[in-house]
Order: structure tokens, then C-alpha cells, then sequence
């Protein structure tokens, strides 16, 4: 059998040629010669401009314009405030109560501090130094804007200062105080007598009266207190009020800071003896209390007349303290001198002389008769003190001569002795005083008055002087 012949498959096509991307196609050697030229690039996509980052971006510009605009300006601003000022000399400027920046700013100008109140108003409102204080302020000289705040921030006022001199009495403290003229407002009431710290005391304007009293009651009280606790046991005061009374006492007799101790032994040694104290200071208060001097001598009568604080009638001391005392006379009462003085007379010096015995003390009369003797027979270019009184003058009240002034406190044994005042007169004798206590506070011959140095310094005190 014949079988068919079964035709071959036919081939498989040929693959077509697929031209890759910048792939070149086969070229003949000829055309492999010739320059090509470069594909393009691909195109891009266009950006869109503008949106958040443009906007960020202009700001940021802007800012920094800005910090440089704010930095040259605070430069400027800076180097203006601290430029000299117009004041030629320091300056004393009072910055009232409630005032604003404006205000103080124009009060300034007007003052000559500054000469632009709206720097010093933008430098105060926006320095960051604090609030303005209103006051007094002393303003240096070519003091700058920034200078002016920062005197006006910190609150350094001026100081005054009030000398009150040891031995005033209340009345007279309170006189002195509504005399001063920085002071404000009213007293509302005299102060008990010897309860007030006689020393200089600093304010600040605006302070009152009574501010400045109850601080001196304050320390009176302070300082008492730490004397009491020292005090010497001997000492025959039972109470601080004792012993302030008689530190006023003592204050009154004698103005030197030496003799205090002193002048305390011969009261504190009488008191021991029960002898009356026959203080000349005790008899003044008697007559004229707080006021604190008669302005003229002491009369004969005005010697023996009773009063409760009279140490001539009355034992021991007075129902209280005749004056303020400093600290000085009360620290004399707390440690007296250890002496056997018994008596002391005036000097001639500004002190006094002391005595234990009184053949001593007469002896010491009779001296300080000669120096007034020798006063009496000087000339007076000013007609005679004020308060003398003539000794040829009769005193209404009792009929005998009147006392002269004078500083010559002098002590005899009580009224039961045999011997009369200052040892001058026995019983049954005619003899004339020595001159009595000088009353002349409060006239133009206290030396107390417009006493203007600082208490609270070392100093020597100023003897009190006959006129």
C-alpha cells in the first residue's frame, strides 16, 4: 500500500523587527559616517508658581526688614536716651502724688531735667524698669533720660532731717515739729512728758507729725529698755519711770556730756541720804509745765512756793520727768559716778564745781560770787540780757529782792538743817543768795536753741553758758 506523503509544516514566520528607543537601526557603513543630530530633551512639566511657600517666603522678607528696621531704631533710640541731659547742676524736683508718666515726663521738661517728654515717656512705658515713684529726687547734673528713670524707679528720695536737743519738753518737741515745714498733717496729742527719745530723726517728704512722734516713742521705750536691764543695783529707783524722771533732772542741770555721771552720783547720794534733791529745773516746771522755761530768773518767792514737782518742798522726786532726756543722761542715772558728792555750783567754765562737804561748797560759792562779780561789772553792748531781773526789783509776792539769773545750781542739806540754800545763809543770818537756776530757755540766750547738729554722731556737746 502507498501511503501519502504528508506535507512538511511550513516554517515559522520570521520575526518582526521592533526598533528599540534611541536604539539606531542598522546602517550601512556609509551612513554610519554622517553625523547625527541629538534627540531634544523631554519636555517638563511646568511649575506653578505662587501658593504657601510664596507666601512664607515674602513674609520671612518682610520680617527681616523689619528686625533690621527695629534694630537701627532701638540703636537710635538707645544712644538718644542715654545722651546728656540739660541740667547744669543738680537739682532737687518734687513728683507729686498720683501723677502719671505724662505728667511727670511735662514736670521734668518744665524742671529743666529733660528736654523731650515723649522719649521719657516712651522709654518709662516700655524700658521694662518698673513703675514711676512718685517723691522728692535729687536729679544729678547732664542726668539722661535714663538716668532720670532709673532715680525715679529705684525710689531714692531725699532725706530730711529733724535734731530734737536733749532736755526739750513734749510741748516744745510738738512746737518743733509744726514748725517744720516738710512735715504734714497734726499732732493729736502732746505726748506724755519724758516719753520721746530726744536725737535727729530722717524723713521723707510726705511723712507727718505724728509719724516722727510715735518713732521717738518707739525708741524711747527701745532704749529704756535695754538701760534697765543694765543698770547698776545700787541705784535707788524702783521703776524705768523713776529713773527717766530723774534722767530729766539730770538733763536739765547740765549740758556737758562729762558731768552727767557726776551730776547723777550727787542726786543718786542725796536720795540715799533722804535729802531733798533742790533741783533749780524742778521749780521751773512747777510754774510753767510743759513750756519748759519762764524766760527771766527765778524769784525768791517762786523758791519756797509748793508745787508737786518743787524739789525744794517735796522729798525725794518729783510725780514725773520734767523733760525728755537723751540716752546719755539716762545711761548717767543707770551707772552714776561712785563719788560722796553731796553739792555742786556753777564754774564760771560752762561746768560746774563739786563738793562732798559744805565747807567745800562754800568755798566754791564764794568762787563762782567773784566770777559774777566780774560779769556784772563787764559791759553789755546789747543793754543787758533779756531775762535778767534787776536785784534791786522787789518781788510782788513775797516782798523780798528778787534772784538774779544764773546757772548755779547748788545743793544744801535738807529744811531740817541749820543751814539755808547753797550754804549762803545760816539760821537767823541776812545773807543774799548766789544767782538762782537761769531760766532763759526759749529766749535768744538758749543755747539749746537752733541746735542744729546731728545727735546721733560723736560730738562734743556744747557747755551751756551763762549770759
Amino acid at each position: 500500500m502507498f501511503r501519502r506523503r504528508q506535507a512538511p509544516p511550513p516554517p515559522p514566520p520570521a520575526p518582526e523587527e521592533t526598533s528599540l528607543p534611541n536604539r539606531p537601526s542598522p546602517r550601512s557603513p556609509s551612513e554610519a559616517l554622517k553625523p547625527t543630530a541629538a534627540p531634544p530633551p523631554p519636555e517638563r512639566p511646568e511649575r506653578r508658581r505662587g501658593g504657601l511657600a510664596a507666601t512664607i517666603s515674602g513674609f520671612l522678607t518682610l520680617a527681616v526688614i523689619a528686625a533690621l528696621g527695629v534694630m537701627v531704631g532701638v540703636t537710635l533710640f538707645n544712644r538718644q536716651a542715654s545722651e546728656p541731659g540739660p541740667l547744669s547742676a543738680d537739682k532737687v524736683v518734687v513728683i507729686p502724688n498720683r501723677s502719671g508718666t505724662s505728667e511727670i515726663g511735662a514736670i521734668l521738661a518744665r524742671e529743666g531735667v529733660i528736654d523731650h517728654p515723649n522719649l521719657f515717656e516712651l522709654a518709662a512705658r516700655f524700658g521694662g524698669r518698673g513703675p514711676l515713684k512718685h517723691g522728692e529726687y535729687v536729679f544729678k547734673a547732664h542726668a539722661s533720660v535714663k538716668d532720670t528713670i532709673e532715680t525715679l524707679v529705684n525710689g531714692r528720695q531725699v532725706q530730711h532731717a529733724i535734731t530734737f536737743p536733749e532736755g526739750l519738753t513734749s510741748e516744745q518737741i510738738v512746737a518743733r515739729l509744726n514748725d517744720n515745714d516738710v512735715l504734714f498733717g497734726e499732732v493729736a496729742e502732746t505726748p506724755p512728758e519724758g516719753s520721746l527719745l530726744p536725737d535727729t530723726y530722717k524723713f521723707e517728704r510726705g511723712a507727718t507729725r505724728q509719724q516722727i512722734l510715735n518713732l521717738m516713742r518707739a525708741k524711747q521705750r527701745e532704749v529704756l529698755n535695754q538701760i534697765w536691764q543694765r543698770r547698776s543695783p545700787e541705784v535707788p529707783v524702783k521703776t524705768p519711770a523713776e529713773m527717766v524722771t530723774l534722767a530729766s533732772i539730770v538733763e536739765k542741770e547740765t549740758g556737758r556730756a562729762d558731768e552727767r555721771p557726776r551730776v547723777a552720783g550727787v542726786f543718786v547720794n542725796r536720795l540715799q541720804k533722804r535729802m531733798k534733791l533742790q533741783s533749780d529745773p524742778t521749780i521751773v516746771y512747777g510754774l510753767v509745765g510743759g513750756r519748759g522755761t519762764l524766760g527771766r530768773g527765778i524769784l525768791r518767792s517762786e523758791i519756797d512756793r509748793p508745787t508737786p514737782y518743787n524739789t525744794y518742798v517735796i522729798e525725794g522726786l518729783p510725780p514725773g520727768p520734767i523733760a525728755n532726756p537723751g540716752r546719755a543722761a539716762l545711761e548717767a542715772v543707770a551707772n552714776p559716778s561712785r563719788t560722796r558728792d553731796l553739792f555742786f555750783v556753777a564754774d564760771g567754765t560752762g561746768g560746774h564745781a563739786f563738793s562732798d562737804t559744805l565747807e567745800g561748797h562754800q568755798r566754791n560759792v564764794t568762787r563762782w560770787r567773784q566770777v559774777e562779780r566780774a560779769r556784772q561789772q563787764a559791759p553789755q553792748p546789747d543793754g543787758g540780757a533779756v531775762d535778767k531781773v534787776d536785784p534791786n526789783t522787789a518781788d510782788p509776792n513775797a516782798g523780798q529782792p528778787a534772784a538774779t539769773p544764773g546757772r548755779a545750781s547748788a545743793y544744801a542739806p535738807g529744811s531740817n538743817s541749820a543751814l539755808a540754800l547753797d550754804g549762803a545763809t545760816v539760821e537767823g543770818g541776812t545773807g543774799q543768795r548766789p544767782r538762782a537756776f537761769d531760766a532763759s530757755e526759749g529766749t535768744r540766750l538758749d543755747p539749746l536753741r537752733n541746735r542744729t547738729y546731728d545727735l546721733g554722731s560723736p560730738k562734743t556737746v556744747p557747755a551751756l553758758r551763762n549770759p
